[in-house]
């Protein structure tokens, strides 16, 4: 155990519930770098001679999740559930809520505010499972405060089970 280290996704929860299997190597960052206005002067032609931040960075989170159940489509799309059929929402729907994913390192990453954007993906074969591509917009929460955090709770999350 080593908290320099962040790895492996061991359970992502979506408000109060924990959706199921995240396709393995298609978890990634995404988001922003940080963005800077650069102020130059005649008389120093090497390099800027301030830089003024604009922007901080962002993390704009992006999986895919392949275990298909209804409450897990409903959780992330939308739509109905009756029974075990799930049918997409006839209305425009955004599912925002907070995210919190926790990883095999012990690491938690808390996100209070997120607009989750999902669709179907992926192929309908033999060879592989459809998946729904699932994209988080960190928002800033409501009241203000850190989009996002990462804490480190120093326990390993080896056998938490998924879905």
């Amino acid at each position: 155990m080593n908290e320099n280290f962040i790895y492996g996704i061991a359970k992502v929860e979506v408000g109060n519930a924990t959706i199921g299997y995240i396709e393995k190597g298609s978890f990634q960052w995404g988001g922003t770098s940080p963005e800077a206005t650069d102020i130059e002067a005649e008389q120093v032609p090497a390099a800027p001679v301030l830089s003024l931040l604009q922007k901080n960075g962002t993390i704009a989170p992006q999986f895919n999740l392949i275990q298909l159940d209804v409450n897990n489509l409903q959780t992330v799309m939308g739509g109905t559930v009756e029974g075990k059929k799930w049918s997409a929402p006839t209305d425009l729907v955004s599912v925002t809520d907070s995210v919190k994913i926790t990883t095999q390192s012990g690491a938690v990453i808390d996100i209070p505010k997120a607009t989750v954007q999902a669709n179907l993906d992926g192929n309908l074969t033999l060879s592989e499972v459809s998946k729904v591509k699932v994209a988080l917009k960190v928002l800033t929460p409501d009241g203000g405060g850190s989009p996002y955090s990462i804490d480190y709770t120093g326990t390993p999350a080896a056998g938490i089970e998924e879905g």
